[in-house]
């Protein structure tokens, strides 16, 4: 599946959509082109603010890419093998990482843009992003809206219950990039 590509010493500049989130929830990140697709799990989870705690996957070109296990119903890659300059034919191109196949979180990942580094530059990097990453084991993004639904509005007959299941508080707008980036210098 290599394709011609970039040189790995280049940067590529990602946004990673969380599918189906409205307003979106999204990351801008940066990351070197020898990243592997195992190493850019490791880097989504931390900037989306997940917990690693499910499977999860890479669907480029209608070839997945993961953690190949000998029960899997149709072909997977392993991720270990793969670059991202290896698998990205160049700027505005877009694959989707999957996480939680219960719950089937759907990120699409656009290449915003490929170019050298910057000097003193430590990668990867975020740049920017918008909204709480939603709980782990909410159902998927229309049971996150209900949790939401349910947090909003005191009245509502699960309100109580949702509230002490999520700890107590839950800011859907919350973002610390300060945060994420100290967590990404430990992924460098």
């Amino acid at each position: 599946m290599p394709t011609k590509s970039t040189p790995t010493s280049f940067i590529y500049q990602l946004k990673v959509t969380l599918q189906d989130s409205h307003p979106p929830i999204w990351r801008r990140i940066q990351v070197s082109g020898d990243t592997t697709l195992a190493k850019l799990h490791h880097i989504v989870q931390e900037v989306m603010g997940w917990t690693d705690s499910h499977l999860h996957q890479y669907i480029v070109n209608g070839i997945y890419i993961g953690v190949p296990h000998p029960d899997d119903w149709t072909r997977v890659e392993n991720e270990k093998r793969f670059k991202l300059s290896q698998i990205v034919p160049g700027e505005k191109f877009k694959f989707v990482y999957e996480y939680d196949f219960g719950d089937d979180w759907l990120h699409d990942i656009l290449v915003e843009k490929i170019m050298p580094p910057q000097p003193e530059a430590h990668y990867p990097v975020c740049l920017k992003g918008k909204g709480a990453c939603p709980p782990e084991d909410c159902g998927g993004i229309y049971g996150y809206y209900g949790l939401l639904e349910a947090l909003q509005h005191p009245d509502h007959p699960e309100h109580d219950e949702m509230l002490e299941w999520v700890g107590g508080e839950f800011d859907p707008e919350a973002f610390d990039l300060d945060g994420i980036n100290q967590t990404l210098h430990s992924i460098r």
